[in-house]
């Protein structure tokens, strides 16, 4: 997740840099900065979590910042600044995040839970 996380970041500087450059738009590109970005942060902020609730909370921040991501990438293919084309991709690229945050945070529930379980034994 660490890797597709900054790979992600980095498309979503580059689209970020065409969207001020190209089609002078300032202020969806700078949300979409903003939160396309802090992703891959977060990510590698919970790689030293304190704790498991820690890593968790990291990571859930993480994923409300990956749904505000595609809701921009959204807004920016319907307001037609970027071409469905691309669109499409970037877009899956962040449900693909999506998903594997889902997946981590749930594991991680689960682990809690059968530690909690282990200790109250």
């Amino acid at each position: 997740m660490k890797e597709k996380s900054f790979a992600f970041a980095l498309r979503v500087v580059k689209a970020y840099k065409y969207l001020i450059n190209e089609k002078k738009e300032f202020v969806l590109s700078k949300q979409l900065l903003r939160c396309g970005t802090a992703i891959g942060a977060l990510v590698r902020e919970a790689e030293y979590a304190q704790s498991l609730p820690d890593f968790i909370n990291k990571m859930n921040v993480a994923l409300k910042e990956a749904n505000e991501t595609e809701y921009w990438l959204m807004l920016l293919n319907e307001s037609e600044y970027i071409e469905h084309e691309v669109y499409s991709s970037v877009v899956s690229d962040c449900q693909e995040l999506l998903r594997l945050l889902i997946s981590t945070i749930n594991t991680s529930k689960k682990n809690q839970k059968s530690t909690k379980n282990i200790v109250n034994c």
